[in-house]
C-alpha cells in the first residue's frame, strides 16, 4: 500500500480505504466518532466505512456537518464525544468534516470556549495537543487531510481559521475510488479549490521553494494535464480522479507558506449561512479578480505559474481561469452566487481581518476589498 512520505504518512491509493482498522489500531482508538454528512449517509458511503471497521471497534457517528462547519455543530458533535466516551475522531467526507472533526478534537482535549482558539484570538499559542484524528477525505479539493488548520463559522457569525501543528491529522487516508461518483459541480467546485490553494501558495510572499515546487506540480495535473475537465467529463475515470486527489493533497502542501485575498473574500461569503456557499466555487469565482489586483507584484511567479499551466507567456492568467470557470460550469460571478452590493462593506471588513490577508502578495485595504467585491459581484 502506498503511502506519502509526509508527516503523517497519508495512505494514498485505490481501495486505501481498506487500511481502515489497520490505522485504528495504529493509533489505539477502541471508540471513534465519526464525523460525516447527510451526503455522505445518503450515497451509502458511511456503511461502507463502517463494514470495513473490525467489529472489536466501537463506532459513534455524527452525520450533521453543515455545508459550512459552525461551532454549533462542533458542539454537538462534541457532547457524542464526550457522552459516549471516544477515544479518537475519524473525519470522513469533503474539507467540512474533516474541519469539524478537527475542532471536535480540539474542545475535546482543551478548555473553554471553541473561539478562544481561533488565529485572531491568539489560538495558534494556546493550542497543544488534541484527541487523535484520522482525515477521510471524499472530495478533491481542500487538502485538510494534510494541513494544519481548520476553518469555523463561530456562533458570533464570523467564519475564522483555527491553526496550529496540532492540527495535522495523526493519519489520513486518501482512497481516490471514494470521488468516482462525486457530482460534475461538487467535482468542479472542489477542483477549484486545489487549483486556488496551489497558485495563492505559491504567490505568498513567505520564503519556502520546495513548497512552491509542489504548488506547480499541483498546478499541472489540474490544468495542464486537464484531469479535471477529464473528470467532469468522465467521472469514473480512475487516472484523472487519483490525479486531482493527489493535486489537492499537493495544494494543502504547499500552502504551508499561505493563501491570499482570494480565501479572505471567500472566508468572508462563507459566513453567509442562509446562502449555503461552497467555498471551493467561491475560489474560483473570486480568482480572477484577485489575479487582475496582484499583478506587478509578484515577480516573476505568474510566468512560472503560466508554464506549470502550460500557456503562452502572453496569455492573461485572469483570462486562463475564467475560461476554465466557463468550460467546467461554475458561476460567472458573485452576482450570481446570491452576493449582492449591499453586503460589501461587512465583507469587505470581515476579508480584512481574515488570517490569508496577511500572505497576499499585495497588501489590500478595506477600500481595495470594496472595490475587489463590487468587480467580483459584476453585473
Amino acid at each position: 500500500m502506498t503511502q506519502l512520505n509526509f508527516i503523517n504518512k497519508p495512505f494514498f491509493e485505490h481501495g486505501a480505504i481498506t487500511q481502515i482498522s489497520e490505522t485504528l489500531r495504529s493509533l489505539n482508538i477502541n471508540k471513534p466518532l465519526i464525523c460525516t454528512d447527510q451526503g455522505i449517509v445518503e450515497l451509502g458511503m458511511l456503511d461502507e466505512l463502517r463494514n470495513l471497521i473490525s467489529n472489536d471497534i466501537t463506532i459513534n457517528i455524527f452525520d450533521k456537518t453543515p455545508s459550512n462547519p459552525t461551532e454549533k455543530a462542533v458542539m454537538e458533535a462534541l457532547e457524542i464525544y464526550k457522552k459516549k466516551g471516544c477515544d479518537g475522531i475519524i473525519g470522513f467526507g469533503g474539507g467540512s468534516s474533516i474541519d469539524l472533526g478537527k475542532a471536535v478534537a480540539i474542545m475535546a482535549s482543551h478548555k473553554g470556549n471553541l473561539i478562544n482558539y481561533s488565529f485572531n484570538e491568539g489560538g495558534i499559542d494556546k493550542i497543544g495537543e488534541t484527541s487523535k484524528l484520522i482525515a477521510i477525505p471524499t472530495t478533491s479539493g481542500t487538502g485538510s487531510e494534510v494541513s494544519s488548520g481548520s476553518v469555523i463559522i463561530m456562533d458570533d457569525g464570523r467564519k475564522l481559521i483555527l491553526v496550529s501543528p496540532y492540527l495535522v491529522p495523526k493519519a489520513a487516508i486518501c482512497d481516490p475510488n471514494l470521488t468516482l461518483g462525486l457530482p460534475t459541480s461538487l467535482t468542479a467546485g472542489a477542483g477549484m479549490d486545489a487549483l486556488t490553494h496551489c497558485i495563492e501558495a505559491i504567490l505568498s510572499p513567505i520564503i519556502d521553494p520546495p513548497a512552491e515546487a509542489v504548488g506547480l506540480d499541483g498546478i499541472e495535473r489540474i490544468f495542464k494535464n486537464k484531469n479535471l475537465l477529464i473528470a467532469i467529463k468522465d467521472g469514473s475515470n480512475k487516472e484523472a480522479r487519483w490525479n486531482m486527489m493527489m493535486a489537492a493533497t499537493e495544494g494543502a502542501m504547499a500552502f504551508t507558506k499561505g493563501l491570499g485575498a482570494v480565501h479572505s473574500m471567500s472566508h468572508a461569503c462563507g459566513a453567509r449561512q442562509n446562502l449555503r456557499l461552497h467555498h471551493g466555487t467561491l475560489n474560483g469565482v473570486i480568482l480572477p479578480t484577485i489575479l487582475r489586483f496582484n499583478q506587478g507584484y509578484v515577480e516573476d511567479k505568474y510566468d512560472r505559474i503560466k508554464l506549470a499551466m502550460g500557456l503562452s507567456d502572453s496569455s492573461e492568467l485572469a483570462e486562463a481561469i475564467e475560461i476554465l470557470n466557463s468550460e467546467i460550469g461554475l458561476p460567472k460571478n458573485l452576482n450570481a452566487m446570491g452576493i449582492t452590493e449591499k453586503m460589501i462593506p461587512e465583507l469587505s471588513q470581515h476579508s480584512l481581518e481574515d488570517l490569508c490577508t496577511f500572505t497576499n502578495p499585495r497588501a489590500p485595504t478595506l477600500e481595495d476589498y470594496e472595490e475587489l467585491f463590487k468587480e467580483a459581484i459584476g453585473k
